[in-house]
């Protein structure tokens, strides 16, 4: 099915761009809204999401090391019921694509290429993808390892350059509205804390298998660290108006001046989501494609490319009818889908492989 392998430091910068790419732009705003100036304490908290995913992800792995999630479904609930297992997670990220290029493409369109059709933005995105992913994970891998340096060190820029313009008082005072209202902000950022399953379809083709779950814990801590600084970055310039921004982040980049001559930056912010956002759609469609082949029986995925593509297409167009339903859809919907099939219904999963196991044991000495 898939013939190349990558180290698990390529599994870990393919996977910290799939989840933070759209968390920085969407997260700071909706977790406001909860969390109020406490916005920096949620993305710890939900962390525990995602440390617990990286332990499921690992721990299935072991038991079936050569298999992703769509196959050793079956080995575990058996084959009917394996089956519905894995496509119920297959349609999470097949719909997933179609949600995060509309999300891509509302945020183009709003704030840069405001007089560009939508359907331009969406199949241009989807179509560099496709040959993405038509390279194979091998490519992925080296892709997202050339990339990696052009999405971290502008947005590290942007933390340094804006600190002229801090409001340290802004984060007091601390739990002024009790710990209730960060509990609930918590929630949100949990759905992008579970895709770090996304592992769970790399883990069988890495080199270095051993090293999967270090690497998997160090991109839930790159990403919490980053979600903290992020948060607190845009707390600082905008105080209690970031709730009000659809794209904070955005925002604040705009309020970057040194010496009266760099200004005007939002373009380096543009090229940084656009970088994050070609990685992360690239790996949501590489496991849509990858799982659909094996949830099917196919020998090669890449039949299944270009009908994708078409398809990916038409599903972005029409999944979300505007930008306000599809930030409606991050705070309603994923906080709640994200976790179950990605790290309920994998915890399911393993608690069932381990009896199974044990009873097989049990068996035999018997």
């Amino acid at each position: 099915m898939e013939k190349g392998k990558i180290s698990s430091l390529q599994m870990a910068v393919l996977l910290y761009p799939s989840i933070i790419a759209t968390s920085i732009i969407s997260v700071p705003s909706i977790v406001a809204k909860f969390a109020k100036n406490d916005l920096w304490i949620p993305p710890m908290m939900a962390s525990a999401i995602g440390f617990l995913t990286v332990y499921i992800a690992y721990e299935l792995h072991k038991l079936y090391p050569k298999q992703t999630v769509i196959e050793f479904s079956e080995q575990i609930a058996g084959r009917i019921v394996g089956k519905i297992i894995g496509l119920y997670i297959l349609v999470f990220y097949i719909f997933a694509v179609g949600h995060i290029v509309r999300g891509y493409s509302e945020f183009i369109i709003s704030s840069f290429l405001e007089s560009t059709p939508l359907i331009v933005i969406i199949a241009s995105m989807i179509l560099l993808c496709a040959f993405a992913v038509q390279g194979g994970l091998e490519v992925l891998g080296r892709l997202a390892l050339l990339f990696s340096p052009l999405f971290i060190l502008p947005l590290l820029s942007f933390v340094i350059f804006l600190s002229p313009d801090y409001e340290m008082k802004n984060i007091f005072p601390i739990f002024g509205n009790g710990i209730l209202p960060v509990i609930k902000g918590s929630i949100v950022p949990g759905g992008w804390y579970s895709e770090i399953f996304l592992m769970a379809f790399l883990l069988p083709y890495l080199s270095d298998g051993k090293k999967g779950r270090k690497f998997g814990m160090l991109t839930v801590v790159s990403v919490m660290l980053t979600l903290v600084v992020v948060n607190l970055t845009v707390l600082f310039v905008l105080g209690i108006t970031t709730s009000s921004k659809v794209f904070p982040l955005m925002v604040a980049s705009r309020y970057v001046s040194l010496g009266g001559f760099f200004e005007n930056v939002e373009s380096i912010a543009m090229a940084v989501w656009i970088v994050g956002a070609f990685i992360k759609i690239s790996v949501f469609f590489y496991v849509s494609v990858l799982g659909t082949a094996q949830w099917l029986k196919l020998s090669d995925y890449r039949v299944l490319i270009w009908p994708y593509t078409i398809f990916f297409v038409e599903l972005a167009y029409w999944s979300v009818p505007n930008s306000a339903e599809y930030t409606s859809y991050l705070m309603t919907v994923l906080p709640f889908y994200g976790p179950f099939a990605q790290t309920i219904l994998p915890l399911f999963l393993l608690l069932l492989a381990v009896v199974r196991k044990k009873r097989q044991k049990q068996t035999k000495s018997s």
